[in-house]
């Protein structure tokens, strides 16, 4: 293992779990309604960490904090205790779940209103990027399609890949292109602007085509791209389906078709993932 992700890891641990216990801490007061310069009518949270935000953006945050700290602090620890040991399994989990970090925090500098663990966020977004970076340069790709299973269901690792594609383009394009119509007001939820889209469509979209196109094709980076991808939906796919459940219990609207959608793809990409953790030869 790179001699720099023996101090990155641990470091991105302590401040995850920081943010995690900050963002979950119980806090006095009262949420209230505004409307924002744009005219759009959403309830300020009026409590804890997350002061500033919306009751919709504090209850998907809330749930990615638990998530983070119910299975991605054990992910983080577990499959770097088996990297550190040469553990293949061990090093692409660890890839995956930085990845989940990296999102996260990502998001959260430039979504989250202004508290005070910005700098923890910050702090966790470049240390989790280098990570995730030497990360993926730690694998041997000359060697790395030999210790995969011949029976790997790569049709089925694509067919899902390409199926998060299509629904998070769909989903997002049909938000955006409502904000088209003559004096529409964008759902923007007081943020500045349709961030966690941008993130999608820019990083997450072409990443699923591309690793299932390549996964199809025998690549090595196919299977590098796919492996890491399916680990770090492994806790993505958890937190967003949690996300939309915590929403529906706040009283926030929510398509039902995210609701519903979202924990499939979860459900999936969990027994795809324990078929792909399978095929692996060390």
């Amino acid at each position: 293992m790179n001699t720099a992700l023996t101090w990155l890891v641990p470091a991105i641990f302590v401040l995850a779990l920081v943010a995690a216990l900050g963002g979950l801490w119980p806090g006095e007061g009262a949420p209230y309604p505004i409307t924002t310069f744009r005219g759009e009518q959403v309830t300020i949270n009026a409590r804890g960490l997350y002061y500033w935000d919306t009751v919709s953006s504090v209850a998907q945050m809330q749930a990615n904090d638990l998530v983070t700290l119910a299975l991605g602090l054990p992910l983080l620890a577990v499959s770097f205790w088996l990297a550190q040991r040469g553990s293949l399994r061990g090093r692409l989990l660890l890839a995956g779940t930085l990845g989940f970090i990296l999102y996260t925090y990502m998001s959260m500098c430039f979504g989250a209103a202004y508290n005070r663990l910005f700098l923890v966020y910050v702090a966790l977004f470049s240390l989790s990027l280098f990570a995730f970076i030497l990360s993926m340069m730690s694998f041997d790709l000359a060697t790395l399609p030999a210790h995969f299973s011949g029976n790997l269901p790569r049709g089925w690792i694509a067919g899902l890949l390409w199926f998060v594609a299509a629904f998070l383009t769909l989903a997002w394009l049909g938000r955006i292109a409502a904000t088209f119509a003559p004096g529409a007001i964008p759902a923007l939820d007081n943020t500045t602007s349709m961030f966690i889209q941008a993130m999608d469509l820019a990083l997450i979209v072409p990443l699923c085509i591309l690793a299932g196109v390549l996964l199809l094709r025998r690549s090595a980076w196919g299977y590098l791209l796919a492996s890491v991808a399916l680990m770090k939906f492994l806790t993505m796919g958890i937190a967003v389906s949690l996300m939309g459940l915590n929403m529906a219990r706040a009283g926030v609207p929510i398509s039902a078709v995210e609701l519903v959608v979202f924990p499939a793809i979860a459900l999936a990409n969990l027994v795809i993932v324990a078929v792909l953790l399978k095929s692996i030869h060390e």
